[in-house]
């Protein structure tokens, strides 16, 4: 393989890496938010795949992607008081309620998509690349960084969105809190469970943009269980960030490296290695990244127990 044949793998590999780790940098951060308050929501998966379908639903009858993202998002949010209300409301086990949640929105997705998708054949017209007049020419970087869609450099603002809300406000002071000393908020005349929904909802709503980028910027079609795994992948990520924004980015955009590697590999036919075996990497990688960080020092102390007043 000659240097220059390298360097455009190495292009297209990090440009797809950065592609396929948008879903995960949206739904990790969402979470972070959702964990930081002491919520944990294994139901990611649903809310993606509900967001991915209400998202695909919407473009597919209107022709309006911004419209298909508000619709995908407003539909996540609805998952989310769901989910808020049993376990906040409630106080019913986080766990089963989100297991619950994963089951809904995939046999919800599937119902509808049969019953009113899967004879048409169609697709809808996905959110175009945007090339940045001369960076998106320049060698190599102009390949990896510069010829993406809109919705994949909306992740750049929206870590440091999340970091100022979450250091830097009220709000995002009261909600860490929440996931600490909730009593001590409580006493404060503040209500924990609003803050846990608030949470909720941010971390849902952002999840099902993640779901609906699959189908309306990643792909132009909707198929059963098309986030495949990736809302467990977030809870991952989340845990190996250490509840952090900037390592939610960071270790989404190695997991999307995983992802770019396998489908690379899986092109390379000198390659005597099963594609079965690459495409289970990035969940291989999941399981090593859970068994390297053992001591989790930065958890929230309340991270899955109910608030109940004394």
């Amino acid at each position: 393989m000659d240097q220059l044949t390298f360097l455009t793998l190495a292009a297209a590999t990090i440009s797809a890496a950065w592609r396929l780790a948008t879903p995960l940098i949206f739904t990790a951060v969402g979470e972070v938010f959702s964990e930081r308050a002491g919520i944990l929501n294994i139901g990611l998966e649903g809310v993606m795949l509900v967001g991915a379908f209400a998202g695909f639903a919407a473009v597919f009858a209107t022709g309006n992607l911004p419209l298909g993202f508000l619709v995908a998002m407003l539909a996540g949010m609805a998952m989310g008081l769901v989910f808020a209300f049993f376990t906040i409301t409630i106080k019913a086990d986080q766990i089963v309620v989100g297991a619950a949640v994963n089951l809904l929105g995939a046999g919800l997705t599937a119902f509808l998509f049969r019953t009113y998708f899967v004879s048409t054949g169609r697709g809808i017209n996905s959110a175009p690349s945007i090339h940045i007049p001369g960076l998106s020419d320049l060698p190599f970087l102009g390949d990896a960084f510069f010829r993406h869609n809109l919705v994949v450099y909306s992740t750049l603002l929206l870590v440091p969105a999340a970091l100022f809300v979450l250091y830097r406000t009220s709000f995002g002071l009261t909600l860490r809190a929440v996931g600490e000393h909730p009593k001590a908020v409580d006493i404060s005349g503040r209500s924990v469970a609003l803050y846990r929904y608030g949470a909720v909802l941010i971390g849902t709503a952002l999840a099902a943009i993640g779901g609906a980028y699959l189908t309306l910027a990643h792909s132009n079609q909707f198929v059963e269980g098309i986030t495949s795994g990736r809302g467990f992948i977030a809870l991952a990520v989340v845990v190996f960030a250490r509840w952090s924004p900037v390592g939610a980015f960071f270790v989404s955009l190695l997991f999307g490296l995983f992802y770019a590697l396998q489908l690379q590999l899986q092109a390379q036919p000198q390659l005597a290695i099963p594609y079965q075996a690459l495409q289970a990497l990035p969940y291989v990688m999941t399981i090593v990244a859970l068994i390297l960080v053992r001591s989790r020092t930065d958890t929230p102390r309340m991270l899955g127990i109910p608030y109940r007043k004394a």
